[in-house]
């Protein structure tokens, strides 16, 4: 008789939970996948860019057989880190350059629906809210409560393995930590995406490729004082910025980390970049439709990510600040490495399995977090215990090394139980 096979029920249908559900998938498990919304992003996507190290991009494509290629064709190549100081509205020295970034700009729906199309669709609760779960008393499954929000009945699903990949504001991750509270930096980030389709020999256009003359191959910072901004192109003609300002934590309205905003704040805002950020950039943001505010958390890192038969991935295991580039890739990692040590203990070792994707994955997200929370603090000229804030006119050169992307702790690493299996 055929063994049955090990089922884990996910919570959380973006990034986290999709790539969880390929590598669970790959490692020979049934999957479930519960998410509130009603059905995958379509029409006018949402969300904003995002930076993909070769590492994830690696995985992915494993993920994407027979059809590895469709994910270099749906992203655009970021090979320079380039951080620069502006002032009076001008670009005034080079602090730090890399020309050997090899990572690749990819928007947050071009990736979600790449990973989503290559599932199997019957594997997805679109629009089950969850609400509750139990660990059975012999510790072998686990009984998840969600209610479908179309009719407001309440269900249960069983199975062997519960995956939280319900983001930095899990509620999963709450019943194990109840007195856990995410940390604010201290700043907030406008974002958004110029789509210029249409309009490519527009003068803003025009103008901004001679201001930023790598722009399509270039991550670019650009450095105030006490303040900073990331710039750079998305496939399908689009810009997307990311303005990050110092201030008083925001209140926050529901389950969100993201704010709408009024006409008035959008104008006001628009004021304050004329102030600081050069011409060509100021116009970029200006015509940009439906910016948003971002108030920027992360947490000190946790002590575990697994209890019993219940597991933290993502965002949900380790929320972070976005100035390493990492909460996409980290997310991405976490599922190969589930999915491995799932493959390689078997369902009937799942403690084994669980203890071992913990020990593979806390000590490096706990570090890369650690070294992005600081590193946003250098970039938005706030107090450290270590050093003096940053000053981008005076900065030395080491004070500038501290800038790029490659002195993330574990940049290039691959963990060896990855690297075997690609």
């Amino acid at each position: 008789m055929e063994k049955k096979r090990a089922k884990a029920v996910i919570v959380g249908g973006s990034i986290a939970g999709i790539s969880c559900a390929h590598a669970l998938i790959s490692a020979g498990w049934d999957v479930l996948l519960l998410e509130k919304s009603a059905g995958p992003p379509t029409g006018s996507p949402t969300g904003a860019g995002l930076g993909l190290d070769p590492l994830a991009r690696r995985i992915i494509r494993s993920w994407l057989r027979p059809q590895p290629d469709i994910l270099r064709k749906t992203t655009v190549p970021l090979t320079v880190d380039l951080n620069q100081a502006t002032d009076d509205r001008e670009v005034s020295r080079l602090l730090a350059r890399d020309d050997n970034f090899n990572f690749r700009a990819a928007h947050w729906a071009d990736l979600h629906g790449l990973l989503y199309n290559a599932l199997p669709p019957n594997i997805f609760l679109w629009g089950h809210l969850y609400l509750s779960f139990h660990v059975s008393e012999d510790k072998t499954s686990v009984t998840v409560k969600a209610k479908v929000l179309q009719t407001d009945q309440i269900i249960e699903i069983q199975g062997d393995l519960l995956v939280a990949a319900d983001g930095c504001l899990s509620s999963i991750r709450q019943s194990f930590l109840p007195d856990f509270k995410l940390r604010y930096s201290g700043y907030c980030a406008w974002r958004g995406i110029l789509d210029f389709s249409g309009k490519e020999n527009s003068e803003t256009i025009k103008d901004i490729r001679r201001a930023y003359p790598d722009i399509g191959k270039c991550l670019y910072f650009d450095l105030g004082y006490g303040t900073h901004s990331v710039f750079y192109e998305l496939l399908n003609e689009r810009l997307n910025w990311i303005w990050y300002i110092n201030q008083p934590e925001p209140e926050m309205k529901g389950n969100s980390v993201t704010m709408k905003v009024s006409n008035d704040m959008i104008k006001n805002m628009n004021q304050e970049a004329e102030k600081v950020w050069v011409p060509e950039l100021v116009r970029v943001i200006k015509e940009t439709k439906e910016p948003f505010i971002n108030a920027i958390y992360d947490s000190d890192p946790l002590k575990q990510i697994f209890w019993s038969n219940v597991v933290l991935i993502g965002d949900a295991a380790h929320p972070t600040t976005p100035h390493g580039l990492r909460s996409t890739n980290m997310s991405i990692l976490d599922a190969a490495v589930l999915g491995n040590c799932l493959d390689k203990w078997g369902a009937d070792n799942l403690i084994s399995a669980l203890e071992e994707y913990q020990s593979i994955r806390l000590p490096v997200t706990s570090k890369q977090v650690l070294h992005s929370r600081r590193l946003g603090r250098i970039k938005q000229g706030l107090t450290l215990p270590d050093r003096k804030p940053f000053n981008p006119k005076t900065a030395s050169p080491e004070e500038c090394r501290e800038l790029q992307q490659e002195v993330m702790p574990f940049f290039s690493d691959i963990p060896s139980l990855i690297g075997s299996a690609l």
